[in-house]
């Protein structure tokens, strides 16, 4: 017979239990409620939960799932979550815009006060990196420099073809490509 100190057993958590708070954990990003690290941490401990207890600690915040034969409720949800998308990218960092030079001079870009395009960045070199006319394209080249030159992510080492659109880097100064 148990004494007073012990306590009941605790129930064993069902995969249908878990299963269902992974839906609403789902669902709670989806809506914008949780962020991806959040998401992430929740799952681990709704996968080794032990008591509805665990589980239901995972789920306190958040609103119940939709019923799996909703599907207004899971349209009207992707909806929001592509609306805060949209939101998410258009207040994101807007890089400044470098043009592209007119005629066929090479166009210098550097720290230096004599270089067509100076950056008072310390991460640029005195002169970092030039462009050049190619026929009808433009070549990006890097002028050695300490911190390198790159586009859309790319080293442009002693060229890279550029046009309008890609984002490039001079050490940390960011500039996005116009015509």
């Amino acid at each position: 017979m148990p004494g007073k100190d012990t306590m009941p057993p605790m129930l064993r958590v069902s995969d249908e239990d878990r299963d269902k708070a992974v839906d609403a954990l789902r669902h709670g990003t989806v809506l914008g409620r949780l962020s991806n690290d959040t998401f992430l941490r929740r799952i681990d401990v709704a996968l080794r939960a032990r008591s509805r207890d665990e589980l239901a600690a995972v789920l306190r915040d958040l609103p119940a799932p939709p019923r799996r034969g909703d599907w207004l409720v899971r349209a009207a949800s992707r909806c929001a979550a592509l609306r805060a998308a949209v939101r998410r990218a258009w207040r994101g960092p807007q890089l400044p815009v470098l043009a592209l030079p007119r005629g066929d001079r090479a166009f210098v870009i550097g720290r230096s006060p004599d270089c067509d395009l100076a950056l008072a960045n310390m991460t640029v070199s005195w002169q970092h990196a030039e462009l050049r006319r190619a026929q009808d394209e433009w070549i990006l080249v890097d002028l050695d420099s300490t911190n390198g030159t790159h586009v859309n992510g790319w080293r442009a080492g002693p060229g890279i073809f550029v046009r309008p659109g890609d984002n490039v880097r001079f050490g940390n100064a960011a500039f996005r490509i116009v015509g």
